[in-house]
């Protein structure tokens, strides 16, 4: 569930990072973590290839190999303006399939502790779909869905916190990494509400989107 679960925020991670390129923001950390993301998302397609309990996984994960197949090729390639809509289309697309194979594997493994694992790391997921959306806007691709996206997006990780916060299953040690992962989603907020068209805000944006991520 986890590994599923991380493969939904590569895919935004993945977009993030080219997006920070193309817009000459924090250029060579964009890099990294584009070539990281890219290599992380292949090996854990390996990995849960072997992982197989029943026929819904098998056909969640095939979609998810077609749609990634699809969206790496863009990923690799030098980030251009002309290629930003198709990037913003097929990223959609391996989320999708992503959550859907997640889904599948919370399913096969029953109880509440799949549920809990597949909403923290939806959280993660988050983390960089503000962030991406944040760049769509600020290089004007796709701007209005861009930013109805990162609305939802925002209030969607509010809610979500909120049942982590409360979740029956907490130890005192999720119990502090919530709190910590809290701080950083206020100082997020901040940098997202500072809009784009400040080159320090951009900036933000970027390195604390990499330090939520960390937390969760």
């Amino acid at each position: 569930v986890n590994k599923a679960g991380r493969q939904r925020m590569l895919s935004q991670r993945c977009a993030k990072a080219w997006l920070m390129i193309l817009a000459n923001v924090e250029v060579d950390r964009g890099r990294k973590i584009l070539d990281g993301s890219v290599a992380l998302f292949e090996r854990q397609m390996g990995e849960l290839g072997a992982l197989q309990p029943n026929a819904e996984v098998t056909a969640a994960y095939g979609q998810l190999r077609t749609e990634w197949e699809a969206f790496r090729p863009l990923l690799v390639q030098a980030p251009s303006a002309a290629a930003a809509p198709a990037v913003f289309k097929a990223n959609e697309s391996v989320l999708a399939a992503a959550h859907k194979t997640t889904q599948a594997y919370e399913k096969a493994v029953g109880g509440s502790f799949g549920r809990v694992i597949n909403l923290s790391g939806r959280q993660r997921m988050l983390s960089q779909r503000m962030a991406k959306f944040y760049f769509f806007q600020r290089l004007g691709v796709n701007a209005q869905e861009a930013s109805a996206g990162l609305d939802k997006a925002r209030k969607e990780f509010t809610g979500a916190q909120a049942e982590l916060l409360a979740a029956p299953e907490n130890t005192p040690a999720v119990r502090d990494e919530l709190a910590l992962t809290q701080q950083q989603w206020q100082f997020f907020q901040v940098a997202l509400d500072d809009g784009t068209a400040s080159a320090k805000a951009a900036s933000q944006v970027a390195t604390t989107s990499e330090r939520i991520l960390e937390e969760l």
